[in-house]
């Protein structure tokens, strides 16, 4: 490595087996990329390589021929590189990973998002813009204003490509199709890296990044998982949302976490709406009431527990305040930031044994968790105005989070759903399905926007 990788990667005594194998193309070439690899195998830091390569573009003296004392000095205003996230809470983790390691070269990391605005003046300082789907499609609509932030562009990073499956998917299409356009009308060299979990049909999804299937395209099976996942599937008797359903559901979930805290574990439980999170920490605190057994749940020996009731008695959130006391916590994105982060820390440092949470927690926000539990498989669709089965693109993500690899030497996923779903979902998590593309569903709010950026005409 030369020395701008060696400073930006210092702690690392080496790559991993999916680094090593990605460098040579991320560090030492322009080519657009596809890198597809299960959740934990070390994505973000193949992302930062490709960060690296464009950096080392606009840097004197040249990295490879620089000695380790070298100081760099970067051409900050030329260029600018923008890393899609697919939610917020994953956008702010990314701003601190990047700006953290970037920060001796003086390189400025800031997030656009809903939460977060950025002021002009604010926009043209910045290096890189971590972004959401949505965000970016908006400042890349405009026709005027935002010209010289989109025409500056280096580097397009997509996390979570798999989503094109979803129902956000037309948007990220949109933003490559507008990305490619560019890049043929202008003649200017953006380079589009795509990261992924692992999905069946890899090639074609290259193909439509544009990227050389011989030199660009990585895959690695769950084989690169950096720890072992094992996975259980659990059927429920009874219609879902029924009385005795929804008694056996919290009964059988109960019974796995209390086994799991038991053996000093933590776990996550997944549930699919907002009000479902305090809903279920409160019947599992019910259930440990009525076993007596609410004392495995609760931290009362650890160090930080006076500074964490300090820091709870802060928030305005009563049930957070109530469910914090029995060791039990609540994570949705309509909490207050401020909240949310607490709740992330407090179960970071131990403090919270079971958290329920909604899938935003999924999407890459790092805490460790030895097992992770979905609660029943059915989501509410506004669009389709009823209930629809969990994608199994969210199953996955949501696996993904058990046993992280910084944390835990194994994970154990659940999955608890109806017994006519049950077999579904094995093949599904077993034998992925290809995603398709989604664009149709949104194409003439994209061919409105095409024809007022002036790129079609009648």
């Amino acid at each position: 490595m030369d020395p701008l990788c060696q400073r930006c990667f210092k702690g690392y005594a080496s790559l991993n087996r999916v680094q090593s194998l990605v460098y040579p193309v991320a560090y030492t070439t322009n080519e657009n990329m596809l890198i597809c690899a299960p959740t934990g195998a070390g994505k973000t830091d193949v992302a930062m390589l490709s960060v690296l390569r464009t950096l080392s573009l606009y840097c004197l003296p040249s990295p490879s021929e620089a000695d380790s004392d070298s100081q760099f000095v970067i051409a900050k205003s030329d260029f600018k590189i923008v890393y899609v996230a697919p939610m917020k809470a994953l956008a702010a983790e990314v701003v601190v990973k990047l700006g953290t390691r970037l920060k001796w070269l003086g390189i400025s990391v800031r997030e656009l998002t809903g939460d977060m605005q950025l002021t002009k003046a604010e926009i043209l300082d910045t290096q890189i813009i971590v972004t959401t789907p949505e965000k970016w499609d908006v400042v890349t609509r405009k026709a005027t204003g935002d010209t010289e932030l989109s025409q500056k562009v280096r580097l397009l990073i997509f996390d979570e490509v798999h989503l094109l499956q979803d129902d956000r998917g037309p948007v990220i299409e949109t933003l490559i199709a507008r990305t490619l356009r560019q890049v043929e009308t202008s003649q200017s060299m953006i380079r589009i890296v795509g990261l992924s979990a692992t999905l069946p049909n890899y090639i074609d999804v290259a193909a439509f990044l544009r990227v050389n299937p011989y030199q660009g395209l990585f895959f690695f099976d769950s084989g690169f998982r950096p720890i072992p996942l094992e996975q259980h599937f659990i059927g429920i008797k009874g219609k879902p949302g029924t009385v005795q359903a929804t008694h056996r559901m919290n009964q059988t979930c109960y019974d796995k976490c209390a086994e799991l805290v038991r053996e000093g574990h933590q776990v996550m439980i997944f549930v699919h709406a907002r009000k479902e999170t305090a809903k279920t920490a409160q019947a599992m605190r019910q259930l440990a009431m009525q076993a007596e057994k609410l004392n495995i749940f609760t931290a009362e020996d650890h160090p930080k527990l006076s500074l964490a009731k300090r820091d709870i008695s802060r928030s305005q959130n009563s049930e957070l305040k109530e469910l914090f006391e029995f060791g039990f916590g609540m994570h949705h994105a309509g909490m207050l930031r401020s909240d949310r982060n607490l709740v992330e820390r407090m179960f970071a440092d131990g403090l919270i044994k079971v958290l329920c949470c909604t899938s935003t927690l999924a999407w890459g926000v790092n805490l460790p968790a030895y097992a992770v539990i979905i609660k029943g498989t059915q989501v509410y669709d506004a669009q389709k105005g009823g209930f629809v089965d969990l994608s199994v693109l969210d199953v996955l993500q949501i696996f993904g989070r058990a046993g992280r690899p910084q944390f835990e030497s194994q994970g154990v996923g659940y999955i608890m759903t109806s017994h006519d779903k049950l077999t579904n979902y094995v093949s599904l998590v077993m034998q992925q399905h290809p995603i398709e593309s989604q664009f149709v569903k949104n194409m003439v709010d994209n061919l409105n926007a095409e024809i007022c950026l002036e790129d079609r005409q009648s």
